[in-house]
């Protein structure tokens, strides 16, 4: 069994390139540099007004995932947030793939 989370971030069209910048650099080193990273997926939806941002973002267990919160690139990112940017945080147990 896995551990998902899955963060839901709104913001404004107009921060959207500075924000999955930051992004995606969380998640390529999350995924290179953390071997209880098992998926870190960035998903978009540029219909909605603000933008929505979904991570899909699978650990091998919640320690894994406590481990991550604690890296230098999540404090890259969490700095890279504006005010107001960041929604939700949901999180799952992985039953099956």
């Amino acid at each position: 069994m896995s551990f998902v989370v899955v963060p839901r971030f709104s913001l404004p069209e107009r921060r959207l390139k500075a924000f999955l910048d930051a992004a995606q650099e969380d998640a390529s080193c999350s995924l290179a540099n953390e071997p209880g990273c098992l998926q870190f997926d960035i998903c978009v939806d540029r219909g909605s007004h603000p933008v929505e941002v979904l991570f899909y973002e699978v650990y091998a267990d919640r320690h894994a995932f406590e481990a991550h919160l604690r890296t230098a690139h999540v404090e890259r990112f969490r700095a890279a947030i504006l005010p107001g940017e960041e929604g939700t945080v949901q999180f799952f147990d992985r039953i099956a793939a």
